[in-house]
């Protein structure tokens, strides 16, 4: 059985009082009365109502000063105006002051049952809304952002503990550790999660380019500027801007980023107009911030503008205890987009996954399963599936030659020398491209006569 709703009639007049008394019990609504303000305010006090019809004049406490009176108590109560001398002015003193609306005498029971129902729909709607916002609390994670070691869980607790605040914080980390996932981590989590999170990867941009997509421009201030555009700071009102690989960008942007930071007001690229926006900062970088400091490289007013609250995060390597966890998820993302049966990872396969050192992090993990669950053909990932499978018979290496980097080195020597150095049909043979092959060879001093 639904709840009935619960009406205060707050009324000088009898007449007035009794017959919308009567009129709304008939509506099928729990009703009661009160002769004055005095009256309505110690009942207001002592039971929930979940509206009020009040007259706008009335001797001792006025229906705008009950109002405001009962709008310091509860500041979501729903009450409606009745007056004898509607004016304009009086309307936007109600309205002001929190009035759901107002109704003039002679009042129609009609029009005004049908503002109670609007009303308590209306209500009901926002009820809804706030429910669904914190359900959706509780069921969005940043995606990858898994592990149980005891260095995860310091993150979780860092995260949990700036989310709230608008600190500028600054995540650190090598590259494919998940920097951007805990920047959406501390974003959802924050006053500002139903605003956009907002990213800009500073190293992929020239400077010229750079200063256009973070404070926008105006048509025509420079060639092919067709239209006016919004820069990347002024679409973070309200919400966050993820500014990552921080420590690429020039002197000079570094000047109009610190300014920017501290005032939060900019113009756009070849405009007058200046623009404000309310905005949280978050960095990243994966590159020592201190010793560009001491290059002259980055100014170091920024530097500590930006570092005001510092997270860590490890490379995969120094929390190997996480990799099971990360080959599961990984497993059942891809099972259910390719709807492939592969439900597993052998022993033999997750050993060699769990030794092996990820110089690309948790961004290699997820490729190398994703291209395992591809070509795989059983029911379980194993070794042969992987990108870089390799045994250490079959390299004829010793066994203090067992790490996961001396066997892509000597793997990949071995195919140089197996194709005459043939760079093309090397990276074609090893499923990488001529740039990754080229560095892997630098990485390693790897020389014709070594094999």
């Amino acid at each position: 059985m639904d709840k009935k709703e619960k009406i205060l009639i707050v009324d000088d007049e009898k007449i007035v009082r009794e017959s919308l008394y009567h009129w709304f019990e008939d509506e099928n609504y729990l009703v009661d009365t009160a002769e004055d303000g005095e009256t309505a305010l110690k009942k207001y006090e002592n039971e929930k109502y979940d509206l009020l019809l009040v007259d706008m004049k009335m001797p001792g406490i006025s229906g705008l000063e009950l109002l405001t009176r009962i709008k310091a108590i509860d500041k979501d109560a729903l009450i409606i105006l009745i007056t004898a001398f509607a004016s304009v002015p009086t309307a936007i003193t109600a309205l002001k002051t929190g009035a759901y609306d107002y109704v003039t005498k002679p009042v129609d029971p009609d029009e005004l049952a049908h503002l109670v129902k609007k009303a308590f729909e209306q209500r009901a709607l926002k009820i809804e809304n706030t429910q669904l916002k914190e359900n959706i609390d509780e069921i969005i994670r940043p995606d990858n952002l898994i592990g149980e070691s005891f260095q995860m869980k310091k993150i979780f607790e860092l995260i949990h503990s700036v989310a709230h605040t608008d600190t500028t914080v600054m995540i650190r980390g090598e590259s494919g550790t998940g920097k951007e996932l805990v920047a959406k981590a501390i974003h959802i989590n924050s006053k500002r999660k139903y605003s956009p999170i907002i990213t800009v990867n500073c190293g992929a941009l020239a400077e010229s380019l750079l200063e256009s997509e973070l404070f926008g421009h105006e048509k025509g201030s420079f060639t092919g500027a067709q239209f006016k555009r919004k820069g990347k700071f002024e679409m973070a009102n309200g919400g966050t801007i993820f500014l990552d690989e921080i420590g690429s960008i020039s002197v000079r942007m570094q000047i109009e980023l610190l300014r920017v930071i501290e005032t939060k007001q900019f113009n756009r690229v070849g405009g007058n107009e200046l623009i404000r926006s309310d905005f949280r900062v978050i960095t990243a970088t994966n590159e020592p911030l201190e010793e560009l400091v001491k290059a002259g490289k980055f100014r170091e007013d920024l530097y500590y503008r930006l570092n005001v609250f510092a997270i860590l995060i490890p490379p995969l390597r120094e929390r190997r205890n996480d990799i099971p966890l990360l080959v599961n998820f990984f497993i059942n993302k891809f099972s259910t987009v390719m709807n492939k049966k592969i439900k597993n990872v052998s022993r033999e396969a997750m050993d060699f996954l769990t030794n092996y050192d990820w110089p690309g992090n948790v961004r290699e993990l997820e490729n190398a399963i994703e291209r395992a669950m591809v070509v795989g053909k059983s029911e379980s990932i194993n070794v042969e599936d992987l990108p870089f499978h390799v045994s250490c018979i079959n390299l004829g290496m010793d066994s203090d030659e067992k790490s996961l980097s001396s066997m892509e080195k000597k793997y990949i020597l071995k195919i140089l020398n197996e194709t005459g150095w043939n760079i093309s049909k090397t990276a074609q043979m090893l499923e990488i491209d001529r740039v990754t092959l080229y560095n892997k060879i630098n990485k390693y001093s790897l020389r014709k006569d070594e094999y």
